[in-house]
């Protein structure tokens, strides 16, 4: 799945770094700094045994009181800013390192100056409120003091009054005596603990370490920003891809035909190897040695019986056009006598023929015209000038052959062919664009699909397959090639040779469907415009042909050869052997024997 969408994981990730650069640049710079503060107890004692929380001093309800309201508002009047005391407060923050008795007290702001400010005012007011606290608690002690000394020195003057009065030796005199003692010591270690709190000295503590101006932002962290939104694109395009993959039915690789599609994969074509509309694949080049092996697996699959095997896609589009005329070809290249039917009516018009530029033949007449019965088999049927043994009959000229894909001619047609030996190649339809592919599967001993990926789907291959099963048609397997529309296409160019129309006043011969095909009917000689050619050489060629003819009409054991006339008295051509075989061989003097024509 990430090897077939890695692209949306690695926009998705380009995206979360980039939303991750935005931010960092759009949130605001935050500065903080930091002023340690040493706390001592009030009593003096800076041992602060315990550490952090016990002894003389508990640094945690400390800590707490740095932020509360008496110390913020204490740090406003410090600082003389506006803000609320509230607002200072949640700016500040503090950190306890174990076992001391330290205070770090940090403050955060927008400008470095601000932040060294806020630091140092809050622990100047920490300390301040601190020694106001202690020193309010001195004063509370001294006036306790003060008024219990008052009381005793109040007490002590009325026993002192009435011991002047008791008789001495008396009961009176001894217990006067005894309570003037005892508020004459309590009064004197009153007064030496009023005497001590009045000379106490608070010191509540200092800062050891004042606040210092930072250089740089401690936020945003460009950094982990950065970071953090790599990760949360890569994680989103993961799922996105997931999403894609789950929910995508194009067949993307070759691995998907057979897995998803559950269709052996029997050759798989890439950028380099896929033909092209202007010639089929040489069969030493990479493409040709695919096709080959294509070709020694499907002969190694059919029994000896079958011969047409029919060529269909699962999308619409030229695929299955490629692969028929290629595999055609590769069958021929071994001698065997093929016949290529293209039954696949080019989806525009620019794809027009696609056949007979491949091949080199003439566009018409065709199979449309065929089944229509415009022309008989012998006038549709053509020999391709590059390869001998392979013969093809081109879609025709008709605009549609909707409905003549079911004709009983087109049965009689292929028994005929059948008839004659080889193998039959039929260039069909997808089964996505009409029953014609399931038809022409039907009069069919085997069948090959051809699947573009990125373009066709899994529903429509596994209802191609589907369809193919239904008929009783063996399914050979799939052809796998990349999108044809992705391909640098070669400029359309017309058949290197055509054959030349009928003669003026002419008509077809008809042909029998059940008996033999003869040679002459198969092949006639190739003519194209050269403005070359004299009258005197016209007319020669003329007596040539004439002769031609009457020497074929003694001949009644060979196939005789009809001679071909110009359709126009006007017309320059020149006249070039195309059948490519000498069957009975040629004479030394130059002249041709049965079977060739000059």
């Amino acid at each position: 799945m990430f090897r077939r969408h890695w692209w949306i994981a690695l926009i998705a990730t380009g995206a979360g770094l980039g939303a991750g650069a935005a931010l960092t640049r759009a949130m605001p710079k935050v500065y903080q700094s930091s002023a340690a503060v040493l706390v001592q107890a009030i009593d003096q004692d800076t041992n602060a045994q315990g550490g952090r929380t016990k002894g003389a001093v508990n640094l945690d309800t400390e800590a707490q009181l740095v932020g509360s309201g008496a110390v913020a508002a204490k740090a406003q009047a410090l600082l003389r800013t506006p803000r609320s005391p509230l607002e200072l407060a949640k700016d500040v923050s503090v950190e306890v390192p174990a076992n001391t008795t330290v205070l770090v007290i940090t403050f955060k702001a927008g400008s470095p100056q601000e932040a060294q400010a806020g630091a140092h005012s809050f622990a100047e007011a920490y300390l301040r409120n601190r020694e106001e606290t202690a020193q309010n608690g001195l004063d509370q002690q001294i006036k306790t003091l003060t008024a219990k000394i008052k009381q005793l020195t109040t007490t002590l003057t009325g026993i002192n009054a009435r011991l002047s009065r008791a008789l001495r030796g008396s009961p009176d005199e001894s217990n006067l005596q005894s309570l003037r003692n005892n508020s004459q010591n309590q009064l004197n270690g009153l007064t030496g603990r009023l005497n001590e709190l009045t000379t106490t000295t608070v010191g509540a503590g200092s800062i050891i370490s004042d606040a210092r101006l930072p250089d740089t932002p401690v936020s945003p962290n460009g950094m982990i920003n950065v970071a953090t939104g790599g990760m949360i694109g890569l994680l989103l395009g993961i799922a996105l891809a997931f999403v894609r993959e789950r929910f995508d039915r194009r067949l993307r690789s070759a691995a998907d035909v057979r897995d998803r599609g559950r269709v052996n994969v029997l050759a798989t074509l890439d950028e380099r190897t896929t033909p092209h509309f202007d010639d089929v694949l040489q069969p030493y080049g990479a493409g040709g040695r695919i096709f080959n092996r294509l070709r020694n697996e499907i002969l190694a699959t059919l029994r000896p019986s079958d011969q047409v095997i029919v060529v269909t896609g699962a999308s619409r589009g030229s695929a299955a056009t490629l692969v028929a005329a290629n595999l055609a070809a590769a069958l021929a290249r071994t001698g065997s006598d093929v016949v290529l039917i293209g039954a696949h009516l080019p989806d525009s018009v620019v794809d027009a023929a696609p056949l007979a530029r491949m091949l080199g033949v003439s566009a018409t007449p065709g199979l449309s015209d065929l089944l229509a019965g415009r022309v008989g088999l012998a006038r549709a049927i053509q020999r391709t000038p590059r390869i001998p043994s392979l013969r093809v009959i081109t879609t025709g000229g008709a605009a549609t052959a909707a409905g003549l894909m079911q004709s009983q001619r087109l049965k009689d047609t292929l028994e005929t062919l059948r008839r004659q030996g080889g193998y039959i190649i039929i260039e069909a339809p997808s089964t996505s664009t009409g029953a014609d592919a399931q038809g022409l599967a039907s009069l069919s001993d085997a069948a090959l699909l051809a699947v573009e990926l990125r373009k066709s789907r899994r529903p429509a291959l596994l209802d191609a397959t589907e369809q193919l099963q239904r008929v009783g048609t063996p399914l050979l397997g799939a052809v796998v090639m990349p999108r044809l529309s992705g391909l640098r296409t070669a400029e359309a160019s017309g058949p290197a040779v055509t054959l030349a129309p009928s003669p003026a006043g002419a008509k077809d011969k008809p042909i029998e469907l059940g008996g033999p095909v003869l040679d002459s009917e198969l092949t006639e000689p190739v003519r194209f415009p050269t403005n070359t050619m004299s009258a005197a050489e016209k007319a020669d060629r003329t007596a040539r042909a004439a002769a031609l003819a009457a020497a074929n009409a003694k001949t009644t054991e060979k196939p005789q050869v009809r001679p071909r006339t110009a359709a126009s008295a006007d017309e320059i051509t020149a006249v070039i052997d195309m059948s490519g075989l000498v069957k009975e061989g040629t004479r030394k003097d130059g002249t041709a024997t049965d079977g060739d024509q000059t």
